[in-house]
């Protein structure tokens, strides 16, 4: 017997029971998006907005207007804002189905319909086929993740497919780069239909750190129609499971108006 299958059968199952409940999310201890507090904002500060290197964080005479789908969690407006207006916190399950959900509003709106009926006859088998349009491949280290034997993708009934025309989902990472956007809508126009677009990672989502260079765009919208937006950089494994369940319909979505968990 081989030495790998006889330290299978030591240590059992790996897989985690995660998204059931009391399942481990594997996030223990991670740094996710910064959480925003107003009401411990100074007037007239800016010191987060000033070294934000996406503009995620941008200062005003109405004061803060914060995107998180521009945020890729340097953790650097936590570290500059002098009284914890920005804070660190575990928060990263933001995937959305509307691009305004990742943007800070007072009060934060209310759900909207997900298009539940159009979709049900994918909730237990849909196939994804993955577009890496300019990434750093931070993303698909994440993606490569899916798969292993913690996070197990399949036990969910999600699948990736190497070809279009078996695909039901485009996962797209990167900003969408001159290079690659004619790539990028063939591939979804080889698509059946019906078809859906995620945007995977705050370049997807956003442009990320590169948006607006030379040879890169600021992601997906107004390129494809976008109907998951994911950010992150990259979003964890975990993060991007929460997302699909959500797009599916089998988890709720948690972000809206920028406020997670309300």
């Amino acid at each position: 017997m081989a030495l790998w299958t006889l330290i299978g059968l030591a240590k059992g199952k790996a897989t985690t029971r995660w998204p059931r409940k009391g399942g481990n999310d594997g996030q223990e201890g991670l740094l996710g998006m910064p959480r925003y507090h107003p009401d411990r904002c100074t007037p007239g500060c800016a010191d987060c907005a000033a070294i934000c290197p996406t503009g995620a964080i941008q200062a005003g005479d109405g004061g803060l207007a914060v995107d998180y789908g521009r945020c890729v969690v340097c953790q650097l407006c936590v570290e500059a804002c002098p009284t914890g207006a920005m804070a660190a916190s575990a928060d990263w399950a933001f995937g959305v189905r509307q691009r305004n959900d990742l943007r800070w509003a007072e009060p934060a709106p209310e759900a909207t319909p997900s298009g539940r009926s159009e979709r049900r006859g994918f909730r237990r088998s849909l196939h994804i086929r993955h577009v890496d349009a300019g990434s750093c491949n931070g993303c698909e280290s994440e993606l490569q993740a899916l798969n292993n034997p913690f996070y197990n993708l399949h036990r969910l009934g999600i699948f990736f497919t190497p070809s279009p025309r078996f695909a039901d989902l485009l996962l797209v990472t990167g900003p969408v780069t001159a290079a690659m956007a004619a790539p990028l809508r063939a591939t979804y126009d080889a698509m059946p239909q019906p078809r859906w677009v995620m945007a995977a990672g705050t370049c997807a989502v956003s442009g990320g750190i590169a948006a607006g260079g030379y040879a890169c765009g600021h992601g997906l919208d107004g390129v494809l129609p976008v109907d998951v937006y994911l950010p992150g950089c990259p979003p964890n494994p975990a993060a991007i499971i929460q997302a699909l369940l959500m797009f599916l319909d089998r988890a709720p979505q948690q972000v809206r108006g920028g406020h997670i968990g309300q």
